[in-house]
């Protein structure tokens, strides 16, 4: 196990050396398999109707977080789940704290999070004054935890409920491997794939019970603020939604670049993809 868990630290410090360049998949992303592309005031219109609104990202596009601004303001939700905060970061957000937007930045450490520079969140964290704030990040000692103690064991008593408990089917484990193996850069050894797919469950049940929640204890509407890979509805955090609280009427977005993107979504919306090197180059 030893050696297991120090291959699978390698892995996360080269996930977070891609996370920073933000490629949605860093052998290339594929067309959505569903998902119409369309226009900002039609997503307004069927986010409106939803109790949870997932919206998606690539993590360093700034039109995608200018969107997702948009968006909040327009929806104005009582909450806001974020895939980039842990719990106590997210409890600094008082009504205060957020209308004093220049010290975000040092309140939230967020330089020493690995997400990209803080200037793209910030219209997000300014639309979103006046909702309350709910981190769903699960740093890397945790998902290290996670790895020798079993996701389910980890996540806790309601495991079950949001699907922690039960294995993949093989095709469907088979594919996410493949994925995982995919966006990083084809650098993990095979033996850590698995763990690698129960981590990424992991997220998405930690997203979908912060924004159940979140729900439960303001009302709603809740918005989601999480990358594209969190929101598809054929994996991401609406299917995880869909077992544990099939009564919550959820809405997926999808951000695609340049017609670009993997999953399945309610609606995509698009923009020119952000000029960056090779994620994989310092790791051939």
């Amino acid at each position: 196990m030893r050696s297991l868990n120090h291959v699978f630290l390698r892995a996360q410090h080269l996930a977070c050396a891609l996370a920073a360049v933000a490629m949605p998949f860093a052998a290339g992303p594929t067309r959505a398999q569903t998902g119409e592309i369309v226009d900002l005031a039609t997503v307004e219109q069927h986010a409106a109707k939803a109790q949870i609104a997932l919206l998606g990202e690539v993590h360093d596009n700034p039109v995608h977080h200018l969107t997702q601004a948009h968006l909040v303001q327009a929806l104005a939700p009582r909450a806001v789940v974020w895939e980039m905060l842990t719990e106590d970061q997210a409890a600094r957000l008082t009504p205060e704290r957020l209308a004093q937007t220049d010290d975000l930045s040092a309140l939230l450490d967020w330089d020493q999070s690995g997400w990209p520079a803080f200037p793209l969140y910030q219209p997000i964290f300014a639309a979103a004054t006046n909702a309350r704030h709910y981190g769903a990040a699960v740093p890397r000692a945790d998902a290290r935890a996670a790895m020798e103690q079993g996701a389910a064991v980890f996540f806790g008593a309601d495991a079950a409920r949001f699907g922690l408990d039960q294995p993949l089917s093989e095709q469907d484990q088979l594919s996410r491997e493949a994925e995982q193996m995919a966006a990083h850069c084809d650098a993990l050894p095979e033996t850590l794939l698995p763990a690698m797919v129960a981590i990424q469950r992991l997220r998405d049940a930690t997203l979908a019970r912060s924004a159940l929640l979140a729900l439960e204890q303001t009302g709603g509407p809740v918005v989601v603020i999480t990358g594209n890979g969190h929101v598809r509805r054929d994996q991401g955090v609406p299917s995880v939604l869909a077992e544990a609280a099939p009564e919550i009427a959820v809405f997926a977005l999808g951000q695609a670049e340049e017609g670009q993107i993997a999953g399945t979504f309610d609606l995509l919306l698009d923009a020119r993809a952000v000029e960056r090197s090779d994620p994989c180059a310092a790791f051939k």
